[in-house]
């Protein structure tokens, strides 16, 4: 049974930004929806503000309270979260974000900003030049020509920055990328110091990440893959090519693919319908995992998400 709202108002204030990462324009025309756990519409009406408190929300003292946050306007893509977890004299903060409907890249600074703010990053674009080709001018090459492999480079690889393990960061055990025909919009290869398999299985037993089956099935080659569970949006998976190994400066290491999805599960995806495209078997658009694990780091109180690129 849903069951019967109670007197007790809730609030959830719901804060719309664009793919700058600033506030959406105040001359924006937002449509916000805010549906119960019964998925009722609670609220839906147009407001031209970037931030809306939605006050007098019905607490049911059950799953009605699992509210479902939707942001929508013309000219933009839709977004959401959910579940917000809702309870009287317990505010619940939103932040959402809208990139318009043909959304451009811009790496402005990044190479820059690589080099001054991501040392980790700077030494792995880095390793492995291949003469006459320089780090900045392979770089270039991926920002002129493709840039949906670039954006993807950038979000993974600041994803694995965040993620903090036993000791150090996912990114830290890299120590060559692999630059052939292999990078692609949802993934790339590199070999990383086969420690790093250790790493994520204490991490596992720490609950920070959670085995996933079927590896051979979906990464053919592959020995094991374990996924972050942290957030219920574009989690960091690493799956790893044991039987690939090369010593690399005196470290054995071994091929490792890293890439995002964009839910945990797919009733996140059927309740907020954004990232149609995850369902349909296409690559996974890097444009999606941005907004998607920016708005989950948001929502877990954890470091902005930077990739050190915006989506105008």
């Amino acid at each position: 049974m849903a069951g019967q709202a109670v007197a007790q108002g809730c609030t959830i204030t719901i804060n719309v930004f664009d793919g700058r990462r600033l506030p959406i324009p105040a001359d924006v025309d937002v449509l916000y929806t805010v549906r119960d756990g019964n998925q009722n519409n609670a609220f839906r009406d147009f407001r031209r503000t970037p931030s809306l408190a939605v006050n007098g929300l019905p607490f049911f003292n059950n799953f009605g309270d699992q509210y479902s946050v939707i942001a929508s306007a013309n000219g933009y893509k839709q977004a959401g979260f959910t579940p917000v977890h809702v309870a009287p004299n317990l505010p619940q903060q939103v932040d959402l974000m809208l990139l318009a409907n043909d959304p451009v890249f811009n790496f402005a600074g990044t190479w820059d900003a690589i080099q001054a703010t991501r040392p980790v990053l700077a030494r792995l674009l880095a390793a492995a030049a291949d003469p006459p080709q320089t780090p900045r001018g392979r770089f270039d090459d991926l920002l002129e020509n493709h840039s949906a492999v670039l954006a993807c480079l950038l979000n993974i690889t600041t994803a694995m920055e965040q993620l903090q393990l036993p000791v150090g960061t996912p990114l830290d055990y890299f120590q060559v990328l692999n630059w052939d025909n292999t990078m692609a919009q949802d993934r790339f290869f590199g070999y990383a110091d086969a420690r790093l398999i250790d790493q994520v299985r204490l991490a596992a037993a720490q609950g920070l990440f959670a085995p996933e089956p079927g590896t051979a099935i979906f990464h053919p080659g592959a020995t094991s893959s374990w996924k972050q569970i942290q957030f219920g949006e574009a989690n960091v998976q690493l799956t790893f090519h044991e039987n690939d190994r090369r010593n690399i400066n005196g470290i054995d290491c071994v091929l490792t693919e890293p890439d995002i999805d964009y839910f945990k599960d797919l009733l996140a995806h059927a309740i907020l319908e954004v990232a149609a495209n995850g369902i349909g078997g296409s690559l996974t658009d890097p444009r999606e995992v941005y907004v998607l694990r920016w708005i989950a780091g948001r929502r877990a109180g954890r470091p902005e998400f930077n990739p050190l690129y915006t989506i105008s």
